[in-house]
């Protein structure tokens, strides 16, 4: 039951968290980025730097990942084909993708990309919260508890 996570845009706190669950559940969790990101040195945590390109990252982790495992990612698309390979997906506000919501969030993230595109739409998401760490946390916890019988 690895855990793959879509490294680029995940926020710090997340890495933290999931860093601390990979070495307490002896979870192998593997953070792809094509950047370097800062790790603590751990038989569990594994990171991953990929060439800079549209997404090379995300195909890195669909090529790799299979049924059962744990995709961490805020990128829809990229959701989108981790559920359809079977795996579990949630983003870094602890929100589930799953296959009966991943069509409407597809819809959207392409309605407001049109928007945004048009200058209709200039915000982003509201800033990452105490709220959004403590949700995230829990999330994990309960798949890890789900799953770590596997």
């Amino acid at each position: 039951m690895p855990i793959w996570v879509d490294a680029d845009a995940c926020p710090v706190p997340i890495r933290e968290i999931l860093c601390r669950a990979a070495t307490r559940w002896q979870v192998d969790t593997t953070f792809i980025a094509n950047h370097a990101i800062n790790l603590p040195s751990s038989p569990y945590i594994k990171r991953r730097q990929v060439p800079q390109g549209f997404d090379v990252a995300d195909n890195d982790i669909i090529d790799q990942m299979e049924k059962g495992d744990l995709v961490i990612t805020q990128d829809i698309p990229l959701a989108a084909e981790a559920i359809e390979k079977g795996a579990d997906v949630f983003n870094p506000r602890g929100q589930a993708f799953t296959k009966e919501n991943i069509r409407q969030r597809l819809a959207m993230r392409n309605f407001m990309e049109e928007m945004r595109n048009a200058g209709q739409v200039t915000g982003g998401p509201a800033p990452f919260s105490q709220t959004d760490r403590k949700e995230f946390a829990d999330k994990l916890d309960r798949w890890l508890q789900q799953n770590a019988r596997r």
